[in-house]
């Protein structure tokens, strides 16, 4: 994946959904929330509830699940909202639509660390698989989905460093305004950033 931010800019419609996408513990719900104060609104039912690992909330919408299945005939009504979608889901985006879509990068020993605490607070077991191992499946995955996203002419990417943004948000959300056409409020965007929510800094 990109260091820093890079976009990839093709679709020029001004009719479009906005999509929040990365691995897992990514960041994807803080970019959801500061989306959400800037002045775009989350598509969400709100059926997954804020507990400790994410105490400001999830922001996802249990269909987004079920598009693998062929239940994808409401993403047409996530046009001027924003939807968080995992990246193993990406590719089961209904392709006649136009995507802008913000991917979260972050250092893999922070995205494994803070997995394996979701599963000791849920109770689950944390060894059946490797750091190793783990970390060497999603960087494949990671590499899988940034060529299949390079090969999709209804999409553009803005690829964003959470580390990086943690330390220096406002460079990276006037990037983000630039890359949604200028129209979200970006001083209530940067009061979202909370860096006690960073937890699993390495």
């Amino acid at each position: 994946m990109k260091n820093l931010f890079q976009s990839l800019r093709k679709p020029k419609d001004d009719v479009f959904v906005t999509v929040v996408s990365g691995l897992p513990r990514s960041g994807t719900s803080m970019m959801m929330k500061m989306l959400e104060a800037g002045g775009l609104p989350p598509m969400t039912d709100q059926i997954r509830t804020p507990d400790d690992d994410n105490p400001k909330g999830y922001y996802e919408f249990e269909r987004v699940k079920k598009m693998p299945d062929g239940d994808k005939a409401w993403v047409a009504e996530a046009h001027g909202k924003a939807i968080k979608v995992i990246s193993a889901l990406l590719e089961h985006l209904p392709g006649d639509l136009t995507y802008k879509i913000i991917f979260m990068c972050r250092q893999m020993d922070e995205v494994l660390a803070s997995q394996k605490q979701m599963l000791i607070h849920s109770d689950k077991p944390t060894d059946k698989v490797s750091d190793e191992v783990l970390a060497g499946m999603y960087r494949k995955h990671l590499a899988t989905v940034e060529a299949w996203l390079r090969a999709q002419p209804n999409v553009s990417v803005l690829y964003l460093d959470y580390n990086a943004m943690l330390a220096d948000p406002r460079r990276y959300i006037a990037e983000i305004n630039r890359f949604l056409g200028n129209q979200l409020d970006v001083e209530k965007m940067a009061a979202i950033v909370d860096p006690s929510l960073y937890r699993q800094r390495r």
